[in-house]
């Protein structure tokens, strides 16, 4: 069987095509990169009108297949932006329609850890998913992925791009703040905003802001931000894992490409005995072949979907989806 996947929950046209064996065959992606401010809904959804075609027909070609080997078109339902999520799941009804094939709609958190688990030896982890919408501590248990921490506000991704706009760092802020926190050295006082299971990163943006008001270093801002945030991270992602006894830990998003973060929960999970999986970069950002390949172990799970099935859903929570697959 062959899949072909569409992503478009932000600012990410994407189009992978895998086969039953977990094989990606193409993985092409367009992203939107606003000229200021951060992402416009309705102007990313725009450009992914804009590339969603020559996308598909560039990943077809890049597969060495042609339309009428697709099996299964697959998409982002959500969660994610409404506009950009109704434009990719439009394109994917016509294309599913017009090739005579099932199409399955699916639950963009999930496809981070489905990927990370055919593409690294992780077999049951522990998923941290921190990227710019989205920051999560994912694992199976009891038939679905129980979300066992998670933000109460912002993405950390997101709170990373509205910190580098303000001190002037631009968007895409998270590789820039990398780069800067490497010349930071001084540890400034930030909240360290852990609440039970869960996180909180406005706040930290609030205090980092007003440290650079009163005339602190970017490079110190960043590494405390850095420092505090990935600390946060590791410690709600090690308690996660002891609470529900598993000792592989993998990650998945945008941000977890930081080399800090990396460092941090790779630490953390020697200390425990465990063991730390990172997917190639290009899988750890948004991209087609995770929500192909999780629609195709969606599909051969028993899961079959109508078009009117196929409605986006906005706020799609990690822990509604049955798996079945599993």
């Amino acid at each position: 069987m062959i899949a072909l996947g569409i992503e478009g929950t932000a600012h990410t046209c994407g189009v992978g095509i895998v086969n039953a064996k977990g094989d990606i065959l193409a993985n092409e992606i367009k992203m939107y990169k606003p000229e200021k401010g951060g992402i416009h809904p309705r102007e990313a959804a725009n450009h992914h009108a804009e590339h969603l075609v020559p996308t598909i027909k560039a990943a077809v070609e890049k597969a060495g297949i042609s339309f009428k080997d697709i099996d299964l078109v697959t998409f982002s339902q959500g969660p994610g932006l409404g506009p950009c999520l109704r434009t990719v799941a439009t394109g994917a009804r016509a294309l599913a329609i017009s090739l005579k094939v099932p199409i399955i709609g699916v639950n963009h958190c999930i496809a981070h850890l489905e990927i990370g688990r055919i593409k690294t030896e992780a077999k049951d982890p522990v998923l941290l998913y921190a990227s710019g919408g989205n920051t999560q501590v994912i694992a199976f248990a009891n038939g679905k992925y129980r979300i066992f921490g998670e933000t109460l506000d912002i993405g950390i991704g997101n709170m990373f791009d509205k910190l580098g706009r303000e001190i002037g760092l631009g968007y895409y802020a998270g590789p820039k703040i990398e780069k800067a926190a490497l010349e930071g050295s001084k540890l400034l006082d930030l909240p360290y905003s852990v609440k039970g299971m869960d996180l909180a990163f406005s706040g930290i943006l609030t205090a980092a802001l007003q440290h650079r008001a009163k005339g602190e270093g970017i490079e110190d801002i960043c590494f405390s931000v850095q420092e505090t945030c990935f600390a946060m991270l590791t410690e709600v992602t090690e308690r996660a894992m002891a609470h529900i006894e598993k000792s592989e830990v993998l990650l998945g998003g945008g941000v977890v490409q930081n080399k800090r973060l990396q460092g941090m929960v790779a630490k953390m999970a020697q200390d425990r005995g465990g063991s730390i999986f990172v997917p190639d970069r290009f899988l750890c950002m948004d991209n087609g072949a995770m929500i192909a390949w999780t629609g195709l172990v969606m599909y051969e799970g028993g899961v079959r979907m109508t078009v009117k099935d196929t409605e986006i859903d906005q706020r799609f929570r990690t822990d509604q989806v049955e798996v079945t697959w599993r």
